[in-house]
């Protein structure tokens, strides 16, 4: 009993860092996009953004899994069972959010490149 009440703190502190290792912009985007004019400086914004948008994509399948466990074995977390859920489902939600939104930039830049 005592392990896991000790397993759950880690568990917890375990979540909030992995929320926290977002990656700053390599560039400051909103120069780069104010300066962008040729073909090959919206192709690489393209890029850019389909790449953000894979990283914020693995953080949705990471918190799909953790909320999967939180759902299937809620009885290990105890009363926060239902607090880690709500929690793992907005940042699904969050993610999913910014990985449309990362594709749709992607994508109008392409266009933009043609």
């Amino acid at each position: 009993m005592k392990t896991k009440l000790l397993i759950t703190p880690f568990l917890v502190l375990g979540l909030l860092t992995a929320c926290a290792e977002m990656n700053p912009h390599p560039m400051d985007m909103s120069q780069a996009v104010l300066n962008a004019e040729t073909k090959a400086d919206h192709a690489a914004l393209a890029k850019h953004y389909d790449e953000v948008a894979d990283e914020m994509q693995l953080k949705v399948d990471e918190h799909k899994k953790l909320l999967s466990q939180y759902e299937s074995k809620a009885y290990l977390y105890g009363r926060q069972a239902e607090d880690f859920k709500a929690h793992c489902q907005r940042l699904v939600d969050d993610y999913e959010k910014v990985v449309a939104s990362n594709r749709k930039m992607a994508e109008m830049h392409r266009g933009m490149a043609q």
